[in-house]
């Protein structure tokens, strides 16, 4: 890598944790009882041990915008970007998350994913968890677009990708991109799971700084109604897929 492209690379980079880090989170739905955003990649959702070098949190961030205290009701990866949930009360993150305990909250993604997938399919494949045990895990996925660029990949003289909408069924950790990986979809620039040679021609070529999983939906029941909240793809999102070419303007993303 030459010193024109490595400069440009850290450029990128200071200037998306700027954003992070002085942006005003987009608030999707504020309720006296909980309120969603659409998170920013490469943000955490709350400090963790692992990463103790991080000076900002969604968490901090809202409950400073706010003024008041929140707690998350579930988690999104630091690179996925999307609606995040969080109740105003205990008492709403206890019955939210019972729901998601019971599976009655239904999630949607959009993803990007290296070559050609089926027109939909169903992920029937078991995880284990930290501590060794295997779960059930199932994810639904459709393809919305797909595109072939004029580049090389591997042992190939272009390149493959497809749009897909994610319905995760169970809510195993890394759940979407492990079994993208499973199905040889991986996700594009996804770490430790995806293609390490596509990861570094996304970096290194087209200045990507972000994973393309993107949580869309968030579907729930409270008070007797059942409220859908939906998160429109953020700007480094949105160019790549441009820059693909894949139509992100006929998306529906109510209907992902």
């Amino acid at each position: 890598m030459n010193m024109r492209i490595q400069m440009m690379i850290l450029c990128c980079i200071l200037m998306f944790h700027f954003i992070i880090i002085n942006l005003m989170l987009e608030i999707l739905y504020d309720h006296p009882d909980f309120v969603a955003i659409n998170k920013p990649h490469d943000l955490l959702v709350h400090r963790t041990a692992i990463a103790k070098d991080v000076q900002e949190c969604a968490l901090q961030l809202l409950r400073d915008q706010l003024g008041h205290l929140v707690y998350p009701v579930h988690r999104l990866d630091r690179k996925t970007g999307g609606v995040l949930l969080f109740g105003k009360s205990r008492k709403a993150l206890t019955l939210i998350s019972n729901q998601f305990q019971s599976r009655s909250v239904q999630k949607s993604y959009l993803a990007v994913v290296r070559g050609f997938t089926d027109p939909k399919g169903t992920i029937d494949y078991p995880l284990k968890n930290d501590s060794g045990k295997t779960q059930e895990a199932i994810t639904n996925y459709w393809t919305l677009a797909k595109t072939e660029l004029n580049f090389p990949s591997a042992h190939h003289s272009t390149s493959r990708y497809s749009l897909i909408g994610l319905l995760p069924f169970t809510g195993r950790m890394h759940q979407l991109r492990k079994h993208m990986a499973h199905i040889l979809h991986p996700i594009v620039a996804d770490r430790p799971y995806g293609c390490n040679k596509q990861n570094k021609i996304f970096k290194e070529k087209f200045t990507m700084m972000t994973m393309l999983l993107h949580a869309s939906k968030l579907s729930f029941e409270w008070e007797g109604a059942t409220i859908d909240i939906c998160a429109k793809p953020q700007a480094e999102f949105k160019r790549m897929l441009n820059f693909l070419k894949l139509p992100i303007n006929s998306v529906n993303f109510g209907e992902i």
